[in-house]
This record gives C-alpha cells, sequence and structure tokens, in this order.
C-alpha cells in the first residue's frame, strides 16, 4: 500500500513541477544549484500560479529573499524548506480529525455545488468509514438532479454500502428523515448525506437545506453534527465565494477539497483555509475510493514543495 505521503506527492504531481524548474529539481533531485535573483523571480511566478494568493506568496517569499540576502549559496532545497515551513504555519489550526458523537448516529451532511464531486466525495467517505470498522448509512438527498440518485447507486453496489434513496423529486429532507431512521434501526454509526447542490434558484436550495436541517432535529437537535462543503480544488481561490454564502446559510464546520490531483493549483487549500478558517478535513487526490486522504499539514507541504517524506 501506498504511504499516506506517496498518497499526496502522486496527489498533486501536476503542482509541483511549477516549482521544480526555480528550485532546481530534476528527475526527482535537488540539483547543487544556487539560487538567483532570476530564479526568485520564477519561484515567485510559480506561487502565484499555483492559486497560493498574495498574502501567502509574500510571506513565503520574504522569508526566503531574508534567507537569500544572509546567505548567498541559498541552494534550491533549502528555498523548498523553508516555504513549506511557512505554509506550515499559515496552515496551523487547518488540520482535524473526525469526531464521533457517542450513542447516535453521527450525521455528516456534505454540502456543494454540482460539479464539485460531491457525490462522489459521501461515496469515499463511506467507504473510508467502513474500512475503519465503522457502520454507515449514506442518504442520497439529492433527489433534484437525476444523475446524482444512479451515481451514488452506483457506488454503493460497487463499494458495498447501505444506501438510503427514492426517486427522482422526492422530498429530500423526507429521504433525510428515513436516512436517520435506518442508521438509527440498523445500528450504524455514522449517517453521510449527499445533499442538492443545485436548485432552479439559490434561495430554493438553501431553503431546501434549512429543511433537511429542521427534519434532522426531529431525530437529535444536534445533527448534522458536521457539515462540510465539498470544493473543486480546480477552481481555486474562486471557490471562496461560495464557501462564505454556503457558510452565511447553513454553516460550515468544514471543508473537502476535491479534485487536487487534476490541477496545477494545489496552492488553493492556503487560499481556501486562510480566508475562511474551516479546517480541511478531507482532501481528494485521485479517482479511486482510497484516494480521499485525510489532510495533513506535514504530508502537504512537504508533497506540494516536492520534499522528502520527513524521516523516510
Amino acid at each position: 500500500m501506498r504511504s499516506f505521503f506517496k498518497k499526496f506527492a502522486e496527489g498533486l504531481k501536476k503542482t509541483t513541477p511549477v516549482f521544480f524548474k526555480a528550485l532546481g529539481k530534476i528527475g526527482g533531485i535537488f540539483s547543487a544549484k544556487k539560487l538567483d535573483a532570476e530564479t526568485l523571480e520564477e519561484l515567485e511566478e510559480a506561487l502565484y500560479g499555483a492559486d497560493f494568493g498574495v498574502e501567502t506568496t509574500t510571506e513565503i517569499m520574504e522569508e526566503i529573499k531574508t534567507s537569500y540576502k544572509n546567505d548567498k549559496n541559498l541552494q534550491g532545497q533549502g528555498a523548498a524548506v523553508i516555504g513549506a515551513r511557512v505554509l506550515a504555519r499559515v496552515l496551523a489550526g487547518s488540520e482535524q480529525s473526525v469526531q464521533l458523537v457517542d450513542g447516535k448516529p453521527t450525521v455528516i451532511c456534505l454540502l456543494g455545488v454540482n460539479g464539485s464531486g460531491k457525490t462522489t466525495t459521501t461515496a469515499k467517505l463511506a467507504y473510508r468509514f467502513q474500512q475503519e470498522g465503522i457502520g454507515v448509512v449514506l442518504g442520497a438527498c439529492d433527489t433534484f438532479r437525476a444523475a446524482a440518485n444512479e451515481q451514488i447507486k452506483t457506488w454503493a453496489e460497487r463499494l458495498g454500502l447501505d444506501l438510503v434513496a427514492s426517486q427522482h423529486g422526492a422530498d429530500s429532507a423526507a429521504v433525510a428523515f428515513d436516512a436517520y431512521q435506518a442508521c438509527k434501526h440498523r445500528n450504524k454509526q455514522v449517517l453521510i448525506l449527499d445533499t442538492a447542490g443545485r436548485l432552479h434558484t439559490k434561495t430554493n436550495l438553501m431553503e431546501e437545506l434549512r429543511k433537511i436541517r429542521r427534519v434532522l432535529a426531529k431525530h437529535d437537535e444536534t445533527a448534522p453534527h458536521h457539515s462540510w462543503l465539498v470544493v473543486d480544488g480546480s477552481l481555486g481561490s474562486n471557490s471562496i465565494e461560495q464557501a462564505r454564502v454556503f457558510h452565511k446559510e447553513f454553516g460550515l464546520s468544514g471543508i473537502i477539497i476535491t479534485k487536487l490531483d487534476g490541477t496545477s493549483r494545489g496552492g488553493a487549500v492556503a487560499g481556501i483555509y486562510r480566508e475562511l478558517k474551516l479546517p480541511v478535513y478531507f482532501i481528494g487526490l485521485g479517482e479511486q475510493a482510497d484516494d480521499l486522504q485525510p489532510f495533513n499539514i506535514d504530508n502537504y507541504t512537504r508533497a506540494i514543495f516536492g520534499l522528502e517524506e520527513e524521516n523516510a
């Protein structure tokens, strides 16, 4: 099995090459080439291109330039170490593990716009719990989009997951209600709800989400215990505004960032966290069921700057 670090390194391989030229990494090895004004400029452009944002890019470059002033022999690997260290500081507090509720189902609502990978992420998250020996039920609450029902049914059959679903156009809150009952009666520990990503208007969507919350409260006034926004990482900082809307209307407790394997904008994790200060629970690093990985600051920062696993 690939180590967690290798999953990060492989999943971010479309982002890391943008740094390699400036940092002098060729064929997986840092060269002994010293930094100069030109490579510092290239590195700054690479940071912007990877969507780290102005503030994070400025912090990273300021520390690297300060080190360069003090040591003209600074090499690419040294700059990468500095970059990873600053990035870890920016992301302090973003890493969070899932807390389950004792004695009753833990309800996780996944929210997000269509195309973010929400339905696929629902199945992958359930698979993670299942692999850890945690009983889980899926609720197919995205009844507005016909393809969502079929998609989640296919995943459930493929991975052997318990699923509560209804027909296209059914009341999504009613599905949530039934799914909670099924989860409780089957003595499962976790209920994951795949909610709608789009109705006719934003107002309709938010009202449907609020209705799901009200229905869940009839079972457990503290539910949902987790409300996570699923964000398409390839959209980078453009995802921040949609996150603000969901947070204001529904109240988010965390985010999942998907599709980082398919984009060179892997720095979006820093920009999104910096703006929202919501913990990043998982990131999507590939198409396979086990490519949804718990977010780990050290793995992320080292992998994105092309450094090896610490203590490897």
